[in-house]
Parts: C-alpha cells; sequence; structure tokens
C-alpha cells in the first residue's frame, strides 16, 4: 500500500517484503532472537529487518503506530479464534443431536426445583443443550462481525497527514470495514468484551450441563456412568469413581465470568484515547480462550462415551410425574382446569399417604373422584396412553 501511494520505491517494496519474509521463516524455525530492549513484537521486527536491508527497513512503520498496529493484531487474532470456537461449538452440537436420535423414545424424568415435574424424553432435554450452544453459537457469529473492522492507519489516535490506501489493507488483511473514528479506533477494545462475554456465557452452559451429568452419575440417581477416561479413583476409598473432567469445566467457569468482569473493570474509568491499561486484555483472552476450547473439545468426546441406565430413567419417571397428563385429560373431558388441578392434587395426596402411586390406580379407584376419568378394560384413557 506504501508502494502504491509513491511512499516506497518498487526497489525498497521488494527489499522491505523479502526481508520480513525471512523475518518470518526465522520466527517460524525458532531462530529470532528477541530483545526486550525492543519492547514489543513490532519494534523487534523493525530492528531485525533494518539490520538485513538497511534503509529502506527505516521506512516500515510509515504512518503508523503501535496503537494501531496492536489494535489490529488483536483483531486479526481474535478473528481467527472465533473461527475456532465456532467449529468446536458446531462439532459439540453435532454430537448431541446425533446422540438425541439414539434416545427418542428413552424416558427420563423432566425437573423444575430439581424435584420431579413430568416425564421428557431423553433426546428432548439432550436437545435443550443443543438450543444453547446454538444460540452461543450465534453470539460469537456476532462477535466475530464486529472484530473483522480493519484499525491501521488511525495511527497513534489522529490517523496520518500521508495520502493512505486504508481500504486496500483491509482487503489484504481480509477485512470487510475500516474504522470509521481514529480515537475509538485505538481506544475501543468493545469486540474483546463481545468475545469474551459469548465465551463466558458459552462456559456457563457448559459448567450447566457438567453438573447435570455428575447429578445424573450419582448413586442417588444412577442414570449413567462416567466413562474411565474421563474420570479419577479416589486416594483413599477403593469405590470411588470421580467426574473430575465435569467438576474442572464447572469450576473454570468461575476463570472466563472473572475474565469478563476484569476485561470490565479495566475499560471502565479509561479516557480517550489509548492507554497502557489496555495491555491487560491480551491476559483476559487468553486466559477464556485456554479455559473454554478444551471444555467444549473434551465434552464432544465425553457424551458419545457416557452409558445411560435407561431402565432406570424410565423407572424415576414414573409415580406422580404423569399427575399433569391426567389433569390436562381432565380439561379435554371439559374439566375446568382450576378443578382438575385440584381433583388430580386430591388423588396425589391420598395416593400418596397410601403409599402407592398413580399407576397402582385400578379405573373403578379414579372414578371415585371425578366421573370424567372414564378408565378402559385394557387401562389406558381415550386422549392417550398413561397407565
Amino acid at each position: 500500500m506504501l508502494a502504491k501511494v509513491g511512499l516506497l520505491k518498487a526497489g525498497e517494496l521488494r527489499a522491505i517484503a523479502k526481508g520480513l519474509e525471512r523475518i518470518e521463516d526465522d520466527i517460524a524455525g525458532g531462530h529470532f532472537k528477541f530483545d526486550i530492549a525492543d519492547e514489543d513484537i513490532h519494534l523487534a521486527i523493525e530492528r531485525r529487518l533494518i539490520a538485513m536491508i538497511g534503509e529502506p527497513g527505516r521506512k516500515l512503520h510509515t504512518a503508523r503506530s503501535r496503537n494501531d498496529q496492536i489494535a489490529l493484531d488483536m483483531r486479526l487474532f481474535l478473528r481467527d479464534e472465533i473461527a475456532d470456537v465456532i467449529a468446536l461449538i458446531s462439532g459439540l452440537r453435532a454430537t448431541l443431536i446425533k446422540l438425541a436420535k439414539r434416545h427418542l423414545r428413552t424416558i427420563i424424568p423432566g425437573y423444575t426445583h430439581l424435584q420431579r415435574a413430568q416425564p421428557v424424553t431423553l433426546a428432548h432435554h439432550i436437545l435443550a443443550y443443543v438450543e444453547m450452544l446454538g444460540r452461543d453459537r450465534e453470539r460469537f457469529e456476532q462477535a466475530s462481525a464486529r472484530t473483522a473492522v480493519m484499525p491501521l492507519g488511525a495511527g497513534a489516535l489522529a490517523a496520518s497527514t500521508l495520502p493512505l490506501d486504508r481500504r486496500m489493507v483491509a482487503r489484504a488483511l481480509g477485512f470487510k470495514s475500516v474504522t470509521a473514528n481514529s480515537i475509538d479506533a485505538v481506544s475501543d477494545r468493545d469486540f474483546v468484551v463481545d468475545f469474551i462475554s459469548a465465551a463466558a456465557l458459552t462456559q456457563v452452559h457448559l459448567s450447566r450441563m457438567s453438573e447435570e451429568i455428575i447429578l445424573w452419575t450419582s448413586a442417588e440417581f444412577g442414570f449413567a456412568a462416567i466413562p474411565d477416561e474421563f474420570s479419577t479413583g479416589s486416594s483413599m476409598m477403593p469405590q470411588k469413581k470421580n467426574p473430575d473432567l465435569l467438576e474442572l469445566i464447572r469450576g473454570k467457569t468461575g476463570r472466563v465470568v472473572g475474565d469478563l468482569v476484569a476485561m470490565l473493570t479495566i475499560l471502565k474509568g479509561l479516557p480517550l484515547a489509548y492507554n497502557s491499561d489496555l495491555q491487560e486484555d491480551k491476559e483476559r483472552v487468553f486466559d477464556a480462550l485456554d479455559t473454554l476450547k478444551p471444555a467444549l473439545d473434551l465434552l464432544a468426546k465425553f457424551w458419545p462415551m457416557l452409558r445411560f441406565d435407561t431402565k432406570r430413567m424410565r423407572a424415576a419417571a414414573g409415580g406422580f410425574a404423569l399427575a399433569t397428563d391426567l389433569a390436562e385429560y381432565l380439561v379435554g373431558r371439559g374439566v375446568a382446569f382450576r378443578e382438575a388441578h385440584e381433583i388430580v392434587g386430591a388423588i396425589v395426596r391420598e395416593t400418596a399417604e397410601a403409599g402407592k402411586t398413580l399407576e397402582d390406580l385400578s379405573g373403578s379407584d379414579l372414578r371415585r373422584y371425578s366421573r370424567a376419568l372414564r378408565w378402559h378394560r385394557h387401562g389406558y384413557c381415550r386422549s392417550r396412553p398413561w397407565r
């Protein structure tokens, strides 16, 4: 771009490009020597370039500031990382959808307040997480769109008097647009907050998922067994099988939530434009990525190896879990819902006091409560097969 607008000669352009390619190879091969005196990566590369090609290297920094270069670096980095996160979310969703298809007829109790509420299929329950992850993916896609704005050319804060072609640079770097205000361009970290916010909520969803599996695999629930590959034993109790992976995902959620709070706190008191406080954004982003990406990847590997006890699930879904269905059957027979609610409430109360469940009641038992409860000789209501 500098050559196109006449700020570099053709020979200088070739020398700079060739020198940068050699530096890239040195860094990739681990041969580049970094010096703390260089302050940052940009100055380190510029120093090495000048040493290699001489005077043309001194023109590399034309119309640039570390302020807009750092903003550009972060956007380039996050653009790639968000794409990786979206791919991991899609992978976990695909795993859950595949698992749900295998359990379309597996019955499990649904819960509210951690009390048995109504029976649902395991597929329906699993697909609730698919919906959550779908929203997570959408948030990352939106964050990616706001990240993909090219800030280079903003300079330190007031742009440049030189005849730059920012849109040419944006096209070369794969950005669809350029920043409109140079002051905002160097001080904006909203796109970082967007990313960490999406990461925090996704990690919260993974924590909820982990907590539920921990409950399911406890002896009290007994709905599933933890794969050996994802558990550890106790150092003292030989019978123990601890859900360490799930507990760590649940525990590390606080890190990502903390990264979001820290980033918001960094920004809350900053005057325009650039301030060195913004250096703290790197640790927050790196930590969120280092926590979220392995969690998504490992859960996609974990779910297919989880073994469900479908008989125990179905048994737990019985008892009084179908009380709502019974009330709705009455509504379908013309009984007002509030009256139906009272009738079924009385049935549940008296049946529980007798040490029985709804499945133990005969048609004559039910007719004592309402004539609308007409029972067939095969044990089915007219509206649906509820035993």
